[in-house]
């Protein structure tokens, strides 16, 4: 397993790298996305952090958007399931308002009134 791992690192160290801001035109219109984080390192390069996929066609650039500058936790499974442990650590009964899927606004618009905004900003703020 170490040696594919290794492989893996290597190949996906040597593709083109994209940075935020990035060029819309410049990423792909499918495809899946590979983060590294700077300054951890795995098999002698850059060690892969993330790996992630987008659905419909073309919406790679989309997905991009939606976990790194929005911050609408339910755009992302990364970015709620990050909240759920550190709430479910917490023991912090603001889980279950977490849980709650406020994706859609038919969904969002009955919910809303009742979110703990406060907390709500917290979190993402984290």
């Amino acid at each position: 397993m170490s040696e594919i791992c290794l492989q893996l690192h290597g190949l996906l160290n040597s593709l083109p790298r994209h940075r935020f801001p990035f060029d819309e035109l410049a990423i792909p219109g499918n495809g899946i996305y590979i983060l590294f984080e700077k300054g951890e390192h795995a098999h002698g390069v850059d060690r892969i952090v993330r790996v992630g996929t987008h659905t419909g066609e073309n919406q790679l650039r989309s997905r991009l958007k939606q976990h790194f500058m929005n911050e609408n936790k339910d755009r992302s499974i990364f970015r709620k399931n990050i909240g759920r442990a550190i709430l479910q650590r917490a023991e912090d009964p603001f889980l279950a308002q977490w849980n709650w899927d406020l994706t859609t606004r038919k969904v969002r618009e009955p919910y809303l009134p009742l979110l703990d905004e406060k907390n709500n900003v917290r979190l993402r703020k984290r």
